[in-house]
This record gives structure tokens, C-alpha cells and sequence, in this order.
């Protein structure tokens, strides 16, 4: 039977349900070798150590100059919208048990070529995120290394060669930030060891990271000063929003921060009874990272003015030197903040991996990033080239470039999860197989608030940020239409 082009783009794959503990392979028919290994409290972790780390340590010297004391609310707009994601997720989650994430959902649900165009954007928001954390990486590494050995990494080796100037771009011939490549080395190594290695490396480095962070607040509320908070909106200047807008567009910063979300979502396939212990994963890391944040953003902004923030590296560490007028409470916060950023690279590359692993199986990119080695059931290959990837983009890109398009990523994942919510509601009937979790008050208020806190988020974007995802889009176009359709496995469907 001829198949149109319109039926080739919207055609769906069939969601095949979880069947019990016995099954360790992936739930799609004919694919090889994941296995379910992660149980709550792992996969809790793998969440949290995505979302912990990269919003508090890396971005308040991004957030707080366009919002001022009023962050604090940008980080409760960014909650309260992944807080109804989650929810979505959380459903989906049950529905489709598969590696991939919003991928998986969208093509069980709005399509192919939607689906594609999603894993462009999961693409986009995983190695950008990876990249980025890494580069923060580099400057609690060498806070850590003066205060510690009084040892200094040279500007050269820690600094990137393509900066964001107030020119545009700038080129530092000579210039390359090693640590971040050799942070990425570190997790490469490690996650082609095996999932079960990684996690529970990861669940370890979350423990610490959380303890670390309730030292800092307990020492920096000992400087609170409320006189702080005042003003609390940032005054209209030039070049920057003042009052709500500023409050917007701080969200729009610190919002790629909740990518551990979806992180979760990620490693549906390698999860121990994904419908319950995905949805309560998921929205468990959300109370956690939300708690965190908001202490952390307090108790910072109390002790260090806000216009103090701007420019800042290591600034959490700064801060607690500030505080205390010693050097040892900054190396502890710096020896936390390096298993931090460590921990959320790790995840951010597990979960890019896992995503090209799902899109590789459906036939929609070459089989390279689908092959799993059959004694740590990793897709070592796979993991290699994220890697590569991820590595020279750290080695050579300035971080400014990267935090707005991780949060357009994000938000466009979370809109297409929202999405897909009625759209397999309306499909399954509303049934929801093995009782598992469901979107409260019917399939259409949630994801439409969902949808619509995402936008309000997304409109105070750079218009920088717009073109680059413009052409990051016209690429996956592209590439679907030259590879992706023509050798995709629903082509030959099974007899």
C-alpha cells in the first residue's frame, strides 16, 4: 500500500505496555539490549542531580542582574511551570516506559516528524546543558585549587576561544578550556561502565551536594542582612528589564535548570516498575530541587547585594569567604560545588545518549548510536561521540552562549509533553494501564496551563537565542527529510 507524505509525517509507533518485573529488555519489539536496573531511589537521584547544581552554583551571576532580589520569584515561576509538566510527565511517563523521553511521547502520540523535531530540541537542550555545566565547572575547580594549594589554572588552559563580548563575537586565539574536556573524559569513562555504576556513583555525589548545600545556607544566613531585599525589583536601566519583565526573564535563565525532569523521563526502558516508580520519581525531584533552590537564593541574596552577583565566578564560594572572612568555608563550597557540576554533567550525558539511542532504534538516525555493549548493557559507541561532541563545545565556547538555548530546548520539550497528554488520553479511551498515575482534573486543564506558563516564559528569550534555534531547526528538517523518513523502521512495519 502507497503511503502519502502527509500519513508518512503523522504516522504514529504503537505503545506497547510494561509487563512486570521479568522484562529487562527495552519494551519495543526487535530492539536490543537495555536493562532494567534502576530502582526509586536511584532514579529519584539521577533526577535530582540533573536539576541540583547547575541553577544555583552556575547561573545566580546570569539571573540575579536581570531580576535583582526578585529571582527568587523567577525561580518560583520556572517551579511552579515545571510543577505542571510534571504532572504531565508523569502520566506519560506510565503510558509509554520507554528511553527517549518527550521523544517517545511524541511519536507514540502528535507523529513522526513532530517527534523528530522534538528529538532535535532534546538534542539541543541535553548537550548544551552538558557543555555548560562543564564550563562552570572550570572556575569552582580553580577556587577550590587556590584556596586549597594556593595553585592557580592558567587564564589560557580555563578560558574559552569563542566569547560573547559586548561587540559580538570575540576570538582568544590560543585560548581552551581544559577542565570542563576533562570533566567530560571522567564521565564518559564512567557511563560506559554501565547505568548501574553511574547511578549509584551519582546518588552518592547527590548526597554530598545536598549536605553541602544546607552548610552554605546555614553559614550564609549567619550574614543575612534583610536591607538586601531592598528594592526588591530591579529599577528599570538601560540595556536591562526592570520589575516583572526582569522577573520573566531571569525564569527564562534559570529555567533549563529543571531539565532533571525530564531526565527522569530518559531512562524509562532501564527503570524496575516504571509505572509507579517513575511518576513518584519525578515529582519527588521536583519538591527536592525546589525546596533547595529557594533556600539557597534566600539565603545568598540576604548575604551578598544584589548588584554584587553580576559577573561573579564561583560566586556561591565568594560569598561564604565574604561572610565568614575566612578561606575554609569557600574550599569546602568549592569541593561541593566540583562533585556538584560533576554529578549534573553526568546525568546531561546520560540522558543525551539515551535519547539518540531511542531515535537511532526507530531508524531515524544511522544505527551507530543504537548498538549496546553486551556486558555493561551501555551503548558505549553511543556514548563516544556525545562525548566528543559535548568536550570540544566545552573546550571552546564561551557558557553565554548557552544557557537561553538550554531553556528553549527545555521549554519546547515541555510544551510537546503537555501536548500529548489529551492526545493519548483521546486515543486510549482515558483507560490508564495498571493504575498508574494520571493528570488530575481531566486531560485539559493542566497541560493547557502547562503550555501556556511555558510561553509566558519563552516570549522574554533573547532574540539571539530565536535565530539560533531557527537554524538548530531548518538543520533537523533537513536531516529528516534526507534521512530520517526514508529509513524509518515504520516503513517495514512487522508482519
Amino acid at each position: 500500500m502507497n503511503v502519502t507524505l502527509g500519513q508518512k509525517l503523522i504516522r504514529t509507533k504503537a505503545v506497547v505496555p510494561y509487563k512486570g518485573e521479568a522484562a529487562t529488555a527495552p519494551v519495543d519489539t526487535g530492539s536490543t539490549g537495555l536493562a532494567r536496573t534502576l530502582g526509586l531511589f536511584p532514579l529519584t537521584m539521577i533526577g535530582v542531580g540533573a536539576t541540583i547544581g547547575t541553577g544555583i552554583f552556575l547561573t545566580m551571576a546570569e539571573a540575579v542582574p536581570k531580576a535583582g532580589p526578585a529571582v527568587i520569584l523567577s525561580f518560583l515561576i520556572a517551579a511552579v511551570t515545571a510543577g505542571l509538566t510534571a504532572l504531565c510527565y508523569a502520566e506519560l511517563a506510565g503510558r509509554i516506559p520507554a528511553s527517549g523521553s518527550s521523544y517517545s511521547f511524541a511519536y507514540a502520540t502528535v507523529g513522526e516528524f513532530a517527534a523528530f523535531i522534538m528529538a532535535a530540541c532534546l538534542l539541543l537542550e541535553y548537550g548544551l546543558a552538558a557543555s555548560a555545566t562543564a564550563i562552570g565547572w572550570s572556575d569552582y575547580l580553580n577556587n577550590f585549587l587556590v584556596n586549597a594549594f594556593g595553585f592557580h589554572i592558567p587564564d589560557a588552559l580555563r578560558s574559552s576561544m569563542f566569547v560573547s563580548g559586548k561587540g559580538g563575537l570575540e576570538v582568544h586565539a590560543g585560548h581552551f578550556n581544559l577542565p570542563p574536556v576533562l570533566l567530560v573524559i571522567l564521565c564518559g569513562i564512567l557511563l560506559a561502565r554501565g547505568t548501574r555504576e553511574s547511578a549509584t556513583t551519582n546518588a552518592v555525589m547527590v548526597l554530598i551536594k545536598l549536605a553541602i548545600l544546607v552548610f552554605f545556607v546555614v553559614v550564609a544566613l549567619t550574614g543575612f542582612n534583610m536591607d538586601n531585599f531592598h528594592p526588591f525589583f530591579l529599577a528599570d536601566v538601560v540595556d536591562k528589564p526592570g520589575g516583572m519583565a526582569g522577573v520573566a526573564a531571569a525564569a527564562g535563565t534559570v529555567f533549563f535548570s529543571f531539565i532533571g525532569l525530564d531526565t527522569i523521563a530518559t531512562a524509562g526502558e532501564e527503570v524496575k516498575n516504571p509505572m509507579r516508580n517513575v511518576p513518584i520519581a519525578i515529582i519527588s525531584a521536583l519538591l527536592i530541587v525546589t525546596l533547595f533552590y529557594m533556600l539557597v537564593a534566600v539565603s545568598a541574596l540576604g548575604a551578598q547585594p544584589a548588584h554584587m552577583f553580576e559577573g561573579q565566578s564561583a560566586g556561591l564560594a565568594v560569598i561564604l569567604s565574604n561572610v565568614t572572612g575566612q578561606a575554609w568555608p569557600a574550599l569546602v563550597l568549592s569541593a561541593g560545588a566540583i562533585i556538584s557540576v560533576f554529578s549534573v554533567t553526568l546525568v546531561t550525558i546520560y540522558g543525551q545518549t539515551r535519547i539518540l539511542y531511542a531515535i537511532s532504534r526507530d531508524g531515524l538516525i544511522p544505527k551507530t548510536f543504537q548498538k549496546v555493549n553486551p556486558t555493561t548493557h551501555a551503548p558505549v559507541q553511543n556514548t563516544l561521540i556525545v562525548c566528543l561532541v559535548v568536550g570540544c563545545v566545552a573546550g571552546l565556547v564561551d557558557s553565554t552562549f548557552l544557557w537561553d538555548m538550554v531553556s528553549m530546548g527545555t521549554l519546547t520539550a515541555f510544551m510537546v509533553v503537555s501536548i500529548a497528554v489529551p492526545v493519548i488520553r483521546h486515543k486510549q479511551g482515558g483507560a490508564m494501564p495498571n493504575k498508574g498515575f494520571k493528570v488530575p482534573f481531566g486531560p485539559y486543564l493542566i497541560p493547557a496551563l502547562s503550555v501556556c506558563a511555558c510561553l509566558y516564559i519563552m516570549k522574554d528569550l533573547s532574540l539571539t537565542t530565536y535565530r539560533v534555534f531557527a537554524v538548530w531547526m531548518t538543520v533537523a528538517v533537513v536531516t529528516y527529510f534526507g534521512y530520517g523518513m526514508r529509513n524509518s523502521r515504520l516503513n517495514h512495519p512487522a508482519p
